[in-house]
């Protein structure tokens, strides 16, 4: 297995592919970066030469991803919660932030469903 900012990429998959199993490089990302340094995206990992896989990784190290990329999204989430915006009001609840219903979804966010008993008459 290739070892590229601490994530063994999977051999038998294409690079495009294996790529993305690093924390913030998505396909369009791991395309671009097979296109700058010259590497067709049909090659498997296996096939690749250390001076292929020594491209990738001086092109990965220009770009923020996995452990830096973390710490700047919680950062974020931190600061958005310290001022009090809505946004991090409902970081804060456990709610959805991004204007979507709660009275039926979002059950991820809230937790499982939680009945509320009848009033008897």
């Amino acid at each position: 297995m290739a070892r590229i900012s601490g994530v063994d990429i999977p051999n038998n998959k294409r690079v495009v592919i294996s790529l993305t199993y690093i924390f913030g490089i998505g396909r369009s990302k791991s395309e671009m970066i097979l296109k700058e340094v010259n590497i067709s995206e049909d090659k498997r990992v296996k096939d690749l030469s250390e001076d292929e896989l020594n491209a990738i990784r001086a092109q990965i190290e220009k770009q923020t991803v996995e452990g830096n990329l973390r710490r700047q999204v919680n950062l974020n989430i931190k600061r958005l919660m310290e001022i009090g915006s809505y946004r991090g009001v409902r970081h804060r609840r456990g709610l959805p932030l991004r204007g979507q219903h709660t009275k039926n979804n979002a059950r991820t966010r809230k937790g499982p469903k939680k009945t509320v008993a009848n009033k008897k008459k």
